[in-house]
C-alpha cells in the first residue's frame, strides 16, 4: 500500500476518534427551575406577589393597549375602509392591525414620554416607591382619555357603577374612564366609518341603476363598481387623508 494512502487513513481515524470524543463531553447548558417553597420572612411573599402582579400585566398588556390608547379607533376606521371598498381581505388583515398599531404609537408619543419622564425613570432609580410610579403613571393616560371621551358616557358607567357623583375629573374612577372611553373611541370610529361610506355607496348606486336601465341584469355591479371605487380611492389620495383626518382627530 502507498505510504500517502497509510498516512491518510490515520489521519481519517484520528478525525473520528476526535469527533467521538468531543460528542461524548457534556457541553454546561442554563437551567431555569420554578419552584414552590415557604416564606420565611415577610419580604420575600412581597417579591412574590410583585413578580405574579408583573405577570399578570405582562399577559394583559394587549388588552391594556386597545382599551387605553387610540388603537381602537384607529383599527375600526382602517375595517371600514376596506368594508367600503369591497376588496375583501385587501390590504391583509395583518397589514391593517401592523399599521393601526404604529400609527397609535405615533399619536401616543407625547403620553408614553410623559410617563417615562414622569414614572418609569424616577422608579427604575429608586426615587420613588411603585405605588407613586403608579399614580404618576397613570396621570397623563387618564388626561388624554378624558380629551376622547364624551360626558355621557362618563355618566353612564358612574351611574352603573353606583358610585358618588365626581365633583371633578380627579373624583372619576380609572376602572370607570375606561369603558367609557372605549364606547366613545366606538361612537367616533363608527362616524368617521359612515362618512367614508357615503361616496362609495353612491357610486354602487349609480352603476346598479346603470346597469338596470342597459338591461345587463346578469352583470354583477360589483364588477363595474370595484375598479371605479379604487379609482376613485387613488386618485384623491385616500390613505394621506384618512391619516391625516385620524391623526388630527385626535387633537
Amino acid at each position: 500500500m502507498n505510504k500517502k494512502w497509510i498516512i491518510r487513513i490515520v489521519f481519517i481515524v484520528l478525525l473520528a476518534n476526535t469527533a467521538l470524543s468531543l460528542a461524548q463531553q457534556v457541553f454546561p447548558l442554563p437551567t431555569f427551575n420554578v419552584g414552590v417553597g415557604q416564606a420565611t420572612k415577610p419580604k420575600q411573599v412581597a417579591v412574590t406577589l410583585q413578580t405574579l402582579a408583573l405577570i399578570t400585566i405582562l399577559t394583559l398588556a394587549p388588552a391594556i393597549v386597545m382599551m387605553t390608547t387610540a388603537f381602537v379607533r384607529i383599527s375600526v376606521v382602517f375595517m371600514f375602509i376596506g368594508r367600503a371598498l369591497s376588496t375583501q381581505q385587501i390590504p391583509p388583515h395583518q397589514v391593517i392591525m401592523g399599521l393601526s398599531l404604529f400609527l397609535t404609537f405615533f399619536v401616543m408619543a407625547p403620553v408614553l414620554k410623559q410617563v417615562n419622564d414622569d414614572a418609569l425613570t424616577p422608579y427604575f432609580q429608586q426615587k420613588i416607591s411603585a405605588k407613586e410610579m403608579y399614580i404618576k403613571g397613570i396621570q397623563p393616560v387618564r388626561k388624554f382619555m378624558f380629551k376622547q371621551t364624551h360626558e355621557k358616557d362618563i355618566a353612564l358607567f358612574v351611574h352603573l357603577a353606583k358610585v358618588k357623583r365626581p365633583k371633578n375629573r380627579s373624583e372619576v374612577p380609572t376602572y370607570v374612564l375606561i369603558p367609557a372611553f372605549m364606547i366613545s373611541e366606538l361612537r367616533t370610529a363608527f362616524e368617521i366609518g359612515i362618512l367614508l361610506f357615503i361616496p362609495f355607496v353612491v357610486i354602487d348606486l349609480i352603476v346598479a341603476s346603470v346597469l338596470m336601465s342597459m338591461g345587463m341584469i346578469m352583470l354583477p355591479p360589483i364588477m363595474i363598481s370595484l375598479p371605479l371605487k379604487l379609482l376613485l380611492f387613488v386618485l384623491v389620495d385616500g390613505w394621506h387623508l384618512i391619516t391625516y383626518s385620524l391623526i388630527q382627530s385626535f387633537h
